[in-house]
């Protein structure tokens, strides 16, 4: 059997195409050298279990230490303490009994004792295994943020009581909290937060200290992990394709495979024919269309209000205020949605800036009733006046309508926009987007049949003046070597009627052709 892309659960060696997991796990070992209590988060399916598994395997074949990894899953979303503390405590034995049946572990009247206080539960019987395993004792606890309510708030007091009575008493030696967030945003209700008042200052849990993530893969280990599949099938990846494919997801592990899986299982099946970045984005494509389950996962996240806080603007180009935004970006940053990079604030990759607005869209998009041959010319190419002059159209009579709809607020405009030109251009483009927290404006890029057309998207507010937006739409299209382009102002001002509101007009500004559409 040979190997393939894995897309779903943890990577088996032999079974599937990996990079050694040990590569991403040496700040994690030094903490564990040092007897440490940590967390360590990454997005959905980076490749957390897959790095767990090894590190249980690494960790005891050293014979230095007994590392025991339990996965959480089971008990979250439950808010009973006694209830979780109960599926945690025999899944934990029952695991200990299959995959480890010579570690010593208490009993199971030791634990129906433990059980009937549940609040002391986890600490008794951790303590008790820390007492009985021949070596120093690691607990690796996958899912952790899964916890929720007062079962979360128990669940981690119990393990700071343990590290600091580990002196006096029995205790694992490192325990190691696994999720897709960081410690301080385990417990989200403010009821909750004040029992738990500690977490972010100098306890056990110091995020600031020991926060750890796990490193998206480069673009020489995307080539790397592809030309496994070379190795053993001899196809090819051009390599443009190996860096289309880095470009757009930017090493995360599950859109690295699932883009390379899609195009040697089902698009590319023959293995006499290379890959190419034609291939890749085609593939690109059909993962966003056919919503796969990462994806789905992604944009459930976009409901929450957190969320929802940070991206609403975003997608905007305006900043966010308010005293949460720290924790608020922490929160968004920890799942994987936005990163730093040269010191600005972004969506993490190119999928997921596609894949933000055309979810929050897709209802709208259904009931657009603009086809693509509408606006196509007998040669092919695209008439992007008459296509902006139907937007303008369909603004003035629905648009703003639904705009006002949206649960995201201060980008409702740009996402009808974006919605219109998705549902016309799917036809034979694509619609290319770039936008981001303090920017001031949403750059789409479409491009059809070799051609691009640039269209820089505004706000209009009494302090806005049409001179900044032009100074913005010039540099934009100095980036991309163009010599015209749009501008698309939306007037917010109280006051001006739909006749003012609504027109199409070319200046010159910069050595730049640019038609400034009201809307």
């Amino acid at each position: 059997m040979r190997p393939s892309f894995n897309i779903a659960g943890p990577c088996i060696p032999g079974r599937h195409y990996m990079l050694p997991p040990e590569r991403r796990l040496g700040r994690v070992l030094e903490l564990i050298d040092e007897h440490l209590l940590f967390t360590l988060h990454a997005g959905r399916q980076t490749g957390k279990t897959t790095s767990l598994r090894w590190l249980e395997r690494h960790l005891n074949a050293t014979g230095h230490w007994c590392a025991v990894w339990l996965d959480l899953e089971l008990a979250r979303e439950q808010d009973d303490v006694a209830r979780v503390m109960t599926v945690v405590l025999t899944h934990l034995d029952r695991m200990l009994s299959l995959r480890m049946p010579e570690l010593p572990r208490p009993d199971r009247a030791e634990l129906d004792a433990m059980l009937a206080v549940p609040d002391s539960a986890l600490l008794v019987f951790l303590g008790r295994l820390a007492a009985l395993a021949p070596q120093p004792l690691v607990m690796l606890f996958d899912e952790a943020d899964g916890l929720v309510g007062r079962a979360m708030v128990s669940f981690l007091t119990q393990l700071r009581q343990g590290y600091i009575e580990r002196a006096d008493v029995p205790f694992p030696a490192s325990v190691v909290l696994v999720g897709q967030r960081q410690v301080r945003d385990y417990v989200l209700r403010e009821e909750d937060r004040a029992a738990v008042a500690w977490l972010g200052t100098t306890s056990p849990f110091n995020i600031t200290a020991e926060a750890l993530t796990l490193a998206a893969f480069t673009e020489a280990e995307v080539g790397e992990l592809l030309a496994q599949h070379t190795e053993a099938t001899g196809q090819r990846f051009e390599p443009e394709a190996v860096a289309r494919l880095h470009a757009l997801g930017q090493g995360h592990p599950w859109l690295t495979n699932a883009l390379a899986e899609q195009i040697v299982r089902r698009d590319v099946p023959d293995r006499t024919v290379p890959i190419t970045a034609a291939h890749v984005e085609a593939a690109k494509e059909t993962i966003i269309v056919e919503r796969r389950s990462h994806i789905d996962s992604l944009v459930a996240r976009l409901r929450e209000p957190r969320v929802r806080r940070i991206l609403d603007p975003m997608l905007a180009g305006d900043r966010v205020t308010g005293d949460v935004l720290d924790d608020d970006l922490a929160y968004v940053m920890g799942l994987g949605l936005v990163r730093r990079h040269q010191g600005q604030l972004e969506i993490a990759n190119p999928i997921y800036r596609e894949v933000l607005p055309r979810a929050l869209t897709h209802g709208q998009q259904l009931q657009i009733a603009h086809p693509t041959t509408w606006y196509v010319r007998e040669d092919g190419s695209l008439d992007v006046p008459k296509l902006m002059t139907g937007w303008q159209t369909f603004w003035r009579k629905d648009g703003h309508l639904a705009a006002e709809g949206f649960g995201y607020r201060e980008s409702g405009p740009h996402l009808m926009l974006m919605a219109f030109l998705q549902r016309v251009i799917n036809g034979g483009g694509r619609v290319e987007r770039e936008y981001g927290l303090g920017r001031g404006a949403l750059d789409l890029r479409i491009e059809w049949q070799g051609q691009q057309h640039a269209i820089e998207v505004k706000l209009r507010r009494d302090t806005e003046t049409e001179a900044d937006a032009l100074d913005q739409v010039t540099r934009y299209l100095d980036g991309l070597g163009l010599g015209e382009g749009w501008l698309v102002m939306f007037d917010l001002r109280k006051g001006p009627s739909w006749a003012e509101k609504l027109f199409v007009r070319e200046v010159e500004h910069q050595g730049k052709a640019v038609r400034i559409v009201g809307c």
